[in-house]
């Protein structure tokens, strides 16, 4: 098929940052695009061909804007798996699979499948409701500390919550829900893989992630980890096996725990561009967004090396801020070396809303990382008047 100033066109599910991202490269090759997404002011608006405004979980909106399109993807996980099933069943392809999907939408029927593919992972134990989970506390079946997660619906360290002590499970959400055992980690860590539909499949280097201790986001990710090689080629290696086991087309990051022993356990999965590789538009020879796209559409994928170390710093709302967007200073990073910010389009602020990145490049990671240190220290994303 000629994707390239043709007539085909690319459906895309979401309409936020990753798809405004993805929307780079498809302008890049001048291939159609339509997009769907809930809020008539998503990032993705302005660099699509047409843009749709609807509920993603909703049949008949999910399968009427499939119907448009030679091939569909989505940037957000919470799309309705039946219209996408029957989709696929008339021709569409679409990538990945429902089936990969159904296997990772729910985290407990993640974890489980994990457990079934002999995929080593935190020990869990699944429950229908807070009720039912704090029970199983009273009866001492549980140990405190462990991290709660809501089986669907999370994002953003939204749905994560670890559990120090009984109050704390006081206004958990009535939700089925995961007790998770604490992993003793050294390090939080993550692989993107690609793979086509011809079976070509590349990983992207380790990244390393430090995470905010309240708001569970993602603050850095550095790349590459500054972990021995071995672990490396392990993290590596699991992360080919869960691509294989899942039969995902496209990108699917996989996070880590690399335990004290060098031990690694998944964490969980995301079957589309992932945080953990914004840092690849900069520093990578191809981009995750341009690597999605190239496996979707069984093109040749792109070299995923690094040429430069490179180290991504979130722009999240500040504490205390609601409102009209402004980031203050960003005029002082950009006058620096190697500093490129990425904006995402997002009027309004709030606190820990992700409404940008920044990416530092240098050919010495030490240097890379006090760069990164200043930018998060310089810029704020506060609310204007």
């Amino acid at each position: 098929m000629n994707y390239f100033s043709s007539d085909f066109k690319l459906g895309i599910l979401g309409g936020g940052q990753l798809g405004k991202m993805l929307l780079f490269d498809t302008r890049k090759f001048d291939i159609q695009t339509y997009v769907l997404d809930p809020s008539d002011e998503a990032p993705s608006k302005i660099a699509c061909n047409k843009f749709f405004q609807g509920d993603l979980m909703d049949y008949e909106t999910v399968y009427n804007f499939g119907k448009q399109v030679d091939v569909l993807t989505f940037e957000i996980e919470l799309v309705n798996l039946e219209a996408l099933t029957q989709l696929e069943n008339e021709g569409v392809k679409v990538y990945p699979s429902p089936k990969t999907l159904k296997g990772i939408q729910n985290k407990g029927t993640q974890k489980d499948f994990y457990t079934q593919s002999n995929i080593p992972t935190a020990s869990y134990l699944r429950f229908e409701s807070p009720a039912h989970l704090q029970k199983s506390v009273g009866n001492n079946e549980i140990t405190i500390p462990f991290v709660w997660k809501c089986t669907e619906f999370g994002y953003d360290g939204n749905g994560v919550k670890v559990i120090r002590q009984i109050s704390d499970m006081d206004d958990l959400p009535n939700v089925e829900c995961i007790a998770e055992t604490m992993v003793p980690f050294k390090n939080e860590l993550a692989v993107i893989v690609c793979r086509n539909p011809s079976g070509e499949i590349k990983t992207y280097p380790v990244v390393e992630m430090e995470f905010h201790p309240e708001a569970n986001q993602v603050e850095y990710v550095i790349c590459p980890a500054r972990i021995d090689d071995k672990v490396a080629e392990k993290a590596r290696a699991i992360a080919l096996n869960v691509s294989e086991k899942f039969n995902h087309v496209g990108l699917l990051a996989v996070e880590m725990f690399q335990t004290q022993d060098d031990e690694i356990l998944v964490n969980e999965v995301a079957p589309r561009p992932h945080n953990s590789g914004h840092y690849s538009i900069e520093a990578s020879y191809t981009s995750q967004f341009e690597n999605h796209l190239r496996a979707i559409l069984d093109l040749p994928l792109g070299n995923t090396d690094s040429k430069v170390a490179g180290i991504m710093v979130n722009l999240v709302g500040a504490e205390g801020h609601s409102g009209n967007v402004v980031y203050e200073n960003i005029e002082t990073i950009l006058g620096w070396d190697g500093v490129t910010p990425h904006i995402y389009g997002k009027k309004q602020t709030r606190p820990f809303r992700k409404m940008g990145h920044v990416t530092i490049v240098n050919e010495n990671m030490v240097e890379a990382r006090r760069i990164a240190q200043e930018v998060k220290n310089t810029i704020r994303v506060i609310s204007g008047q």
